[in-house]
């Protein structure tokens, strides 16, 4: 990791979907998707990613905005323990700065976000055939019934900061 890069983690829905959407930014540098683990309520292992990011090329903010928007993060839905909705931090200084953004976003929302703040306790990789699943797999029905319309709203909605231009397709 360059000093310049930060790490931050989210939860929400399928991490094949998470994965696809923080791979085609500007500024990221690695996502790791895979399972994530907190403490008390989040300790059991929840689908996520783990992204590095350089918040000179995209802000923390904007990566949350995409986050909140590409899952179904004011839904309580029945599989939330699986897909927990959520910003995993590395450091008690982020749990302030990520709570205002959220507590600042909530005002797009007309629903409650239900996205918890939570630390990063554990990491387990998904297996290396599901690595980088919709672009390598960009046909497949899963892929384009539920990843390709979250890139879409990506192009179109945050366009200047894409950087996949096979999104296009």
């Amino acid at each position: 990791m360059k000093t310049t890069e930060l790490k931050i983690a989210f939860g929400g829905g399928c991490h094949w979907c998470t994965e696809a959407v923080f791979l085609s930014l500007k500024g990221i540098s690695e996502v790791a998707q895979g399972f994530v683990a907190s403490e008390n309520e989040a300790s059991a292992f929840s689908e996520a990613v783990v992204i590095t990011y350089n918040p000179k090329v995209i802000p923390l903010e904007v990566l949350i905005t995409i986050h909140l928007n590409t899952h179904k993060s004011t839904s309580n839905h029945s599989m939330r323990n699986k897909y927990r909705s959520a910003v995993y931090i590395f450091s008690e200084e982020d749990r302030k700065l990520v709570n205002t953004i959220l507590q600042k976003l909530q005002s797009q929302f007309f629903e409650q976000l239900i996205t918890k703040v939570y630390s990063f306790k554990a990491f387990k990789p998904s297996d290396e055939m599901f690595q980088n699943y919709y672009f390598n797999n960009p046909k497949k029905p899963f892929c384009e019934t539920y990843i390709k319309p979250k890139l879409s709203l990506l192009l179109k909605e945050y366009g200047n900061y894409v950087s996949n231009t096979g999104l296009e397709d």
